[in-house]
């Protein structure tokens, strides 16, 4: 029996043909094979929101080549990615293939092993409809948003603007987030650190908390002399001594949202470097006949689960124990669970196999792999293991009625930190700290008591590693669209990158305030979240699609109605983005504007200065090329009698008349070849139409010679003129008057 396995990926298609052995065959669709056409909505919202699927343009040969695999085989496996837009590229393989539904199955894998590929041939399923039907709402849904709001955008804002759901509800974050920075007004704080001695000669620092037991900030420079000049004039004493142990727990394996924001910490990568160096591990690194040939060495990286099978389990406990000793591993198990609202469609971000150790590996896996991979395997194998134990100590210190503290602690036992500690979004200082032994009641010598005067910080911008948190907790977007979103709210200029920080663009905040105005609900971020919800039910089967969309439409159709209405030509002005370019004619800073051909630098004082520039996609001035100088030929222009020059263009260099533009005459450029014409006497010149050479008069249109053969070096012996050579090589006179 020849059994066909169709994938997305064909680099994972030897792999899997080297798993399954000589009775199978791969192959590969490359992603989507079906989509909804671009010229059209595709939707036909009046009978029940039926998509118009059509084969993808360039996908065509493929296909068709698929197609005779089809019929040729007993069995089809269709294999793509374990989620819910591998299961819609099942779906469309299915149709646009017009497979036998009695012999095609769906298999999934969450991991590129041997045994797991094996194991899901072995236990075939149906493509679960539930899952496409999720997949085809967001499509749909996307669909109906890009395709009737963005005629909208035209209109009041700028033409060729896409509107996009999700990714609005991003930008809107981004730009909400800079107006609070905006509207932010600093507040003055002092604080007083004393630097005290024990009767033991010991130094530490504790700072002022409160006074008589009551924090009390310190909010100008007179407070804050008023308490240094009352706590000189006292005498400093332990109040209390508090020593704890703390246990600190490791963090869960890696899902993809936490991956992404951990990498851009540690490894100072974005998220779609992320994403693209995850596929790599999940689709399989060639480790060498010794260690098993190519495999997948990361489970499916696009996940929100935090479930771990019981085989990796039992496997990771036994490395613990075997590498680092029982003290490192707890008596039972951790178990994690998943945020609510969580897909749970597949394992957490693993390392597929403990046999493969980052450094084992590490001359096989590129710079970017091996770091991303030893990420995954750290956080992994800590999530298991012990706890860390911490020696806190909180020493109270009273200097009359003025309050102060010191705060400490030190690791006593590592645990899980011995492999891996997350990233703290702000600096421990306790960290490390050790406090001298002092005992309730000693006295303490003032050294020196500092003040310093702060103000309160606005909050930060955004960075990729933030908004992707911030969307996770809002609950919008899922595992598989973070990184398109952010890719897309920048690509369309909504959103420009300063530094590792996002910020809005005057385009995204003019868009984001039309949105908030005429489209409340598709920008509003509960509702955003609420569609995530339905979308997650229609994959679970408590909702239709059908249901999902009409709800959707019954409200947008009305608003966008109400919006064309209300606007009534209506511009919503934005401002253009400065540049760093000096108007080298005005001295003006040169702003961005668009044209037909893309962006480009301009001087914003047009139209008295109409200076332009072009720009690539980094905003950096494109040199411009040199111009050719203008050089005369004795050659005489055949309307005005003036000289011709040679001037360059798009397609090469011509002659034109020196009196453009009151003389328009141009001629190809030609090359010379030192043969007289056999009927005027003239030059015979070598001339290019299209890839066809062939040789003329240079006296033309005066003069219609012309011939395919090539000027030999020869003469005619019978009437001097310049010979000719055949392609056969013979050489012929061309004269007509010559027999």
């Amino acid at each position: 029996m020849s059994k066909l396995v169709i994938i997305e990926s064909p680099g994972k298609a030897g792999t899997i043909k080297g798993y399954l052995g000589s009775g199978y065959k791969v192959v590969a669709s490359v992603g989507h094979v079906k989509d909804l056409p671009k010229s059209t909505l595709g939707v036909d919202i009046e009978n029940g929101f039926k998509a118009k699927y059509v084969n993808i343009r360039d996908k065509s040969e493929l296909i068709n080549s698929l197609k005779k695999e089809v019929k040729q085989a007993d069995e089809i496996f269709l294999a793509t990615d374990p989620d819910r837009e591998g299961e819609a590229i099942a779906w469309h393989l299915a149709t646009a293939l017009e497979c036998d539904e009695a012999k095609t199955s769906r298999v999934t894998y969450n991991e590129l092993t041997k045994e797991a590929v094996r194991r899901a041939i072995e236990n075939p399923g149906k493509i679960n409809m539930n899952l496409v039907d999720s997949q085809q709402a967001r499509r749909i849904l996307d669909r109906i948003v890009g395709y009737k709001l963005s005629p909208f955008l035209w209109k009041t804002v700028k033409s060729g603007l896409s509107a996009g759901r999700v990714q609005s509800v991003a930008t809107k974050i981004i730009v909400d987030r800079e107006n609070e920075i905006r509207a932010f007004i600093p507040k003055e704080y002092w604080t007083l650190e004393s630097e005290l001695e024990t009767n033991k000669g010991d130094v530490f620092t504790a700072r002022f908390v409160g006074i008589n037991g009551t924090k009390t900030e310190v909010t100008s420079a007179m407070e804050a002399l008023s308490v240094e000049e009352g706590s000189k004039k006292e005498s400093f004493v332990v109040s209390s001594v508090k020593k704890t142990l703390k246990y600190k727990n490791p963090q869960p394996p890696f899902i993809t949202s936490t991956l992404q924001q951990e990498a851009s910490k540690k490894l100072n990568f974005r998220s779609q470097r992320t994403m693209k160096v995850a596929q790599e591990l999940y689709e399989g690194i060639n480790l060498g006949a010794e260690l098993g040939g190519t495999q997948g060495v990361i489970t499916y990286m696009r996940t929100d689960s935090l479930r771990i099978s019981d085989t990796a389990l039992s496997s990771l406990r036994e490395h613990i124990d075997r590498e680092y000793g029982k003290k490192y591993l707890p008596s039972k198990a951790r178990v994690f669970k998943a945020k609510a609202g969580a897909q749970d469609a597949h394992e957490a971000i693993r390392p597929s196999s403990l046999d493969f150790p980052p450094k084992l590996i590490k001359d096989k896996l590129t710079a970017d792999q091996y770091r991303l991979y030893k990420l995954i395997w750290d956080r992994f194998v800590a999530s298991q293991m012990a706890s860390a134990e911490l020696d806190t100590v909180s020493l109270d210190i009273n200097a009359g009625i003025y309050n102060y503290r010191a705060s400490g602690y030190t690791v006593k036992f590592k645990g899980y930190m011995a492999v891996y500690e997350e990233t703290e979004d702000s600096v421990d200082e306790e960290r490390g700290v050790k406090l001298p032994e002092v005992n309730e009641g000693d006295g303490l010598k003032l050294l020196d008591l500092v003040k310093k005067q702060h103000f309160t910080e606005p909050p930060a911008r955004f960075t990729e590693a933030s908004l992707i948190k911030q969307l996770e907790e809002m609950g919008i977007g899922r595992p598989s669209t973070f990184t398109p979103i952010i890719t897309t709210i920048v690509a369309r200029n909504y959103v420009k990158r300063s530094g590792k920080s996002l910020a809005p663009t005057s385009l995204g905040e003019v868009t984001t305030q039309l949105m908030t105005d005429f489209f409340a609900d598709i920008v509003d971020y509960k509702f955003t979240a609420n569609m995530e919800n339905s979308l997650d039910n229609i994959s679970h089967g408590t909702e239709s699609m059908q249901d999902v969309l009409g709800n959707f439409w019954r409200d947008f159709s009305v608003t966008l109605e109400k919006a064309e209405t209300t606007v009534k030509g209506k511009k919503y002005k934005y401002a253009d983005e400065e540049t760093d370019i000096i108007c080298d004619k005005c001295g003006a800073t040169m702003v961005i504007k668009s044209g037909r051909y893309g962006d480009f630098a301009a001087c914003p004082n047009y139209p008295a200065c109409k200076n332009t520039k072009k720009i690539d996609k980094n905003g950096n001035v494109v040199p411009e090329k040199e111009k050719t100088p203008i050089v005369k030929t004795d050659m005489v222009c055949e309307k005005c009698g003036g000289a011709m020059v040679i001037r360059s263009g798009p397609y090469g260099e011509f002659y034109a008349c020196e009196n453009f533009p009151t003389c328009k005459n141009t001629l190809q450029k030609t090359e010379p070849t030192g043969a007289a014409c056999p009927k005027c006497g003239g030059s015979v010149v070598k001339k290019k139409h299209g890839r066809r050479e062939y040789f003329a008069c240079a006296n033309a249109p005066k003069c219609d010679f012309t011939t395919s053969h090539a000027p030999s070096k020869e003469k005619c012996p019978k009437c001097g003129s310049s010979m000719f050579t055949k392609k056969s090589g013979e050489d012929v006179c061309l004269n007509e008057n010559c027999k």
